[in-house]
């Protein structure tokens, strides 16, 4: 299993997704110090092995062409986007290489050109680290598996504001991701 992993999480077919890694979500989140550290590590080891790094940031849309369903479901989140200074800024800076993609939904592939990017550079494997897991994180992977691209969570870099809701959605998605702790990427990666 040890070989078919290296070759699913091979760096010339992987991208590794950052999601939505923003101050105002990483101040509630349950983990952060090892959370933070954990995207760091896995984000190095990377670049090390020249893993496109692509961060989505959400980019809320202007209040009069939201969608009703998202106003209805996260009208305290985006309100209180506004009120940290700063909310929307990407805690972790991307730098060189790497790609932000502003998204306005719980999936990478809706809205955005991810799906092309991938197809373009004949990705077949997304790692994603990110918050909140049971939201975008959860959304993304099971429509990067809906359209034949190996979804990975690395399951020590993603968060969420509740710890139950992200307990639940990793034993949801076990039996249709790749489960991984950072070191374990990290450790295939270097082999």
């Amino acid at each position: 299993m040890n070989n078919e992993l290296k070759e699913i999480l091979n760096p010339a077919k992987t991208v590794l997704l950052i999601w939505d890694i923003q101050n105002r979500l990483v101040q509630n989140i349950f983990n952060t110090q090892s959370f933070l550290e954990s995207n760091k590590n896995v984000i190095s080891s990377a670049k090390k092995h020249n893993v496109q790094v692509i961060f989505s940031k959400i980019t809320p849309l202007p209040e009069n062409f939201e969608s009703p369903v998202r106003k209805y479901f996260f009208k305290n989140r985006f309100a209180s986007m506004n009120q940290v200074p700063n909310g929307l800024d990407l805690t972790i800076e991307p730098n060189g290489s790497d790609i932000v993609i502003p998204k306005n939904t719980a999936s990478m592939f809706i809205g955005t050109n991810f799906e092309m990017l991938l197809r373009n550079a004949g990705i077949t494997t997304v790692a994603i680290t990110g918050i909140a897991t049971e939201f975008g994180v959860e959304s993304t992977a099971r429509d990067a598996s809906n359209r034949g691209f190996f979804p990975v969570i690395i399951t020590d870099a993603v968060s969420s504001y509740n710890q139950e809701a992200h307990n639940r959605s990793l034993e949801n998605l076990k039996s249709m991701t790749i489960l991984l702790k950072s070191e374990e990427i990290i450790s295939l990666w270097n082999q």
